[in-house]
């Protein structure tokens, strides 16, 4: 009789992810991120958070103020952060990386 695979709790592994994105709090069931950056580069990111996120369909906040970008990704209809939503979070330090470096 073989015995049963014991795995991490998804909330784990969620957090150890959200370990490693540095700059990135959770408040409650969402995750929030504020970004230095002027307003082409604010608009650039924007169009590369829309598009990663119709592919991961999430609907994030994104507002600018005091040459900040605040984003905010809720948990919708889920009472916990989805790793969809971590995954938005990785991709938009990606982005955010590039639009900064390019300018």
């Amino acid at each position: 009789m073989r015995g049963r695979r014991q795995r991490k709790p998804r909330s784990d592994y969620l957090t150890d992810a959200l370990g490693l994105l540095q700059g990135w709090t959770q408040d409650g069931v969402q995750l929030k991120r504020v970004l230095v950056c002027d307003d082409s580069q604010h608009a650039a990111l924007t169009e590369r958070i829309k598009v990663a996120a119709d592919t991961l369909r999430i609907r994030p906040s994104i507002r600018r103020t005091d040459g900040h970008t605040q984003i905010c990704l809720g948990a919708g209809e889920s009472d916990v952060i989805t790793d969809g939503q971590v995954t938005l979070a990785a991709r938009i330090e990606d982005a955010y990386r590039t639009v900064v470096s390019a300018t």
